[in-house]
């Protein structure tokens, strides 16, 4: 909203023209959002707790989580204004990947937003049925694909999945890069709701994968810079990375709150959103693959669960102590917190060699 309003009036105040640049503005996004999160975080953690929204803990979960029980949730509602109002001032409203991000944010908010509601008046730990979430998880998933059909991001690559580490290497997938689409969203959200279970665990690796895809973003829309880099140009996807820096300005101050013990956790309202943003911004930049490399703790976590579960049906043994994996690694006796920084050590180490397969080709 600055940009349209004050941009045009730089011949009268020279200052002005810096709203052109993506930069300034991806800087004054985060720094926004950040503080918009310190200043509503304690008023709706205070809410919360009045409303007593706090967290049902599973009969099945690690003993030393039963104590976590009444912490408040929804602490997603905090990221989502954040970013919104962030976005609403810093962004540029007629770029369609911003309308799309946004509307992305309310949607799978909601989502959430009812899955956590849910949880909270019937005592019920499941919430939503699964069936009900991705259903609708998959209708704006949908959407987005026949968006892209007739409005592909790059007509020359329109169903090609780009191969990291490799010059111009595209894999031709015709109808079924639409498919690639509705898995890598669906996926992505259900995959960062399946990892938030410690304190920071999700929120950090989040915060890692939003910095990562805000640089893929701001390279892959400069068409000097990704054709010295030899990757696939995005018109407009520059936005994305101010978009991007709000979400990272307000996911690292949700972490102030987040961060062991936890005074709030972001639920479901947070998860299912952040996840499904990290997707959506993955297809638009065509970096699907990387999203996969980036995003490994939440591949991880969610491949855990699908194993166990099938292997549980087929056997009735398991395989893991308990699933998630960050489960596991705590009744094998690693504490909380140390789990939680491994992890993001391991997400920092995913996100430099994604970096690297910028270079690497």
């Amino acid at each position: 909203m600055l940009y349209h309003f004050l941009y045009g009036l730089r011949d009268i105040f020279s200052p002005f023209n810096l709203f052109q640049y993506i930069t300034f503005r991806a800087g004054g996004a985060v720094l926004t959002s950040l503080l918009i999160t310190f200043l509503i975080a304690p008023y709706i953690i205070n809410k919360l707790k009045e409303l007593k929204a706090g967290q049902p803990v599973r009969d099945c979960a690690p003993s030393n989580h039963h104590c976590k029980s009444g912490t408040p949730t929804m602490g997603g509602l905090i990221i989502i204004i954040s970013i919104l109002i962030s976005v609403l001032l810093w962004a540029r409203l007629d770029n369609p990947y911003i309308l799309w991000l946004s509307a992305a944010t309310l949607f799978f908010g909601i989502i959430g937003f009812t899955d956590d509601y849910l949880k909270l008046t019937k005592k019920n730990p499941k919430g939503l049925a699964g069936r009900k979430k991705l259903f609708w998880q998959t209708l704006f998933s949908l959407a987005v694909v026949t968006y892209l059909f007739f409005n592909p991001v790059n007509a020359n690559y329109a169903t090609s999945l780009n191969i990291p580490f490799l010059k111009n290497c595209f894999l031709p997938l015709s109808y079924l890069y639409f498919v690639l689409i509705l898995f890598v969203i669906v996926g992505s959200s259900n995959a960062v709701n399946l990892t938030d279970g410690l304190d920071g665990l999700a929120i950090g690796n989040i915060i890692i994968a939003t910095l990562t895809l805000a640089l893929f973003s701001y390279l892959i829309g400069n068409s000097h810079i990704s054709s010295y880099l030899k990757i696939i140009y995005v018109s407009g996807a520059g936005e994305i990375s101010v978009f991007l820096m709000a979400m990272f300005g307000a996911s690292i101050g949700f972490l102030w709150y987040n961060a062991h013990p936890a005074e709030v956790f972001m639920g479901d309202t947070g998860s299912l959103c952040l996840g499904g943003l990290l997707g959506l911004v993955a297809v638009f930049i065509k970096q699907e693959l990387i999203l996969f490399i980036v995003g490994g703790i939440f591949v991880v976590e969610a491949l855990s669960v699908l194993i166990q579960v099938a292997v549980f049906k087929k056997t009735n043994k398991r395989v893991f102590k308990m699933a998630p994996i960050h489960h596991h690694f705590e009744l094998g006796g690693l504490r909380e917190t140390k789990v939680t920084i491994r992890f993001w050590i391991i997400g920092i180490i995913l996100a430099i060699i994604a970096i690297a397969s910028l270079k690497i080709r």
